[in-house]
């Protein structure tokens, strides 16, 4: 089997994630460059009218225009696919251009969406707000309960779009019962797998149909360049995703393709590190603060759906005070070393007040049910000496504490 960049997949299956997350789907150029070649260019020369005639139309190998294909962003998803198992990838801008792209290519008014109530806040404006406004239905039930999915299942549902662990909240999904369900009922299943990463979860193989990433997390995990990607078979690509991808521009920069691929290099090394650092973090707290959620905790409620479906507990750490929103911000404010920030899956750490920040297009009363609360506080942890990054928590906690 080729792949988007010309290149025969037979040897770098056989290879572990992590020697591809470093050498899949190189292409090099005359130049036998050591680094993936930028190619910065809209379109591409042809030799003559009938090159240009046999690329447009399938019939001879090529890249047309950069909108379509390019060869850094091609060398991109060929990497991002082989890492999560998948046909193809189509690289985004963005990582809610991946969410968007990956539901509306493939709905029509008339058609039914399931989602999970826990989702990231721009995912569940797009059940929300978005699909409605196109004919498409839509309901949300609780993640975690399989019986709700079974239950919301109609003749004309489509979709289930689910984000686990969830963010904020690090509520699961178990990934291969829902598939059980979305495929009973003709449906297909995407999982945002974001938090996870590919390091840590892989829904393809526990039969999602379509995993979707925002690789401005971990991925490029460096705080540095917007993007994202879809993975999925090539029938469900060929038929419904690429016309998408194509006509509608979603494309990923050159540039930001290939910051990257320089990102999936280190990845293994930096989630790993990151969640050494998570698991600490998330000890110490649980000493100090009542309300703290990590799946390495053993209080952790769904444990050992965690530790059956993923390989560690991630990076992401989520605790609430009980003096809400006040208390909240003084901690926020009264931290030196920790970002304030919205962003996650960074080589330094953040925190962040999902009330007022991620998730405040939700109504106050969706944020109350789902458990994000003024007083809770996401804490993505990065790679800061662990000790550092709990002497300043705890001092932080102090001084809210003492005030």
């Amino acid at each position: 089997m080729k792949s988007k960049t010309g290149k025969d997949r037979s040897i770098t299956q056989k290879w572990s994630r992590q020697t591809q997350m470093v050498r899949a789907g190189t292409v090099r150029s005359d130049f036998d460059e050591m680094s993936e070649a930028l190619i910065l260019t809209s379109g591409f020369a042809y030799d003559s009218a009938e090159e240009a005639e046999g690329r447009f139309n399938g019939e001879r190998e090529g890249f047309v225009y950069s909108r379509q294909t390019n060869p850094t962003v091609a060398m991109f998803e060929e990497r991002m696919a082989l890492i999560e198992g998948a046909d193809v990838g189509r690289a985004t801008a963005t990582g809610m251009a991946a969410m968007t792209a990956s539901l509306l290519c493939q709905l029509k008014c008339g058609d039914h969406v399931i989602g999970a109530e826990a989702l990231f806040g721009s995912n569940r404006w797009l059940l929300d707000e978005l699909l409605p406004r196109y004919g498409i239905e839509t309901t949300v039930v609780k993640g975690g309960d399989l019986s709700a999915w079974q239950t919301a299942l109609r003749p004309n549902t489509k979709v289930l779009f689910c984000e686990t662990p969830a963010n904020p909240t690090l509520e699961m999904v178990d990934i291969s019962a829902l598939a059980d369900i979305a495929h009973a009922g003709s449906a297909r299943l995407i999982v945002d797998n974001v938090f996870a990463t590919p390091i840590l979860q892989s829904p393809l193989e526990l039969g999602a149909d379509i995993v979707c990433y925002s690789t401005t997390k971990h991925i490029d995990g460096q705080g540095r360049c917007l993007g994202g990607i879809i993975l999925c078979d090539s029938a469900f690509d060929e038929e419904y995703l690429y016309p998408f991808y194509r006509h509608t521009g979603v494309a990923m920069s050159p540039f930001n393709a290939w910051v990257m691929l320089k990102g999936l290099e280190t990845l293994p090394l930096r989630v790993g590190a990151m969640c050494d650092n998570a698991e600490k973090v998330a000890a110490a707290l649980s000493a100090i603060v009542e309300d703290v959620r990590h799946p390495s905790l053993p209080a952790f409620d769904q444990k050992e759906l965690a530790e059956r479906q993923m390989k560690r507990g991630g990076t992401m750490v989520v605790m609430t005070l009980t003096g809400g929103r006040d208390q909240a911000f003084a901690f926020l404010n009264a931290l030196e070393i920790f970002d304030i920030s919205n962003n996650l899956g960074d080589s330094r750490s953040i925190a962040t007040h999902c009330w007022s920040t991620t998730h405040k297009a939700l109504t106050e009363e969706t944020r109350m049910a789902l458990g994000i609360t003024p007083g809770l506080i996401r804490l993505s942890i990065g790679l800061e000496d662990a000790g550092d990054l709990i002497q300043d928590l705890t001092q932080a906690l102090k001084t809210v504490q003492n005030r």
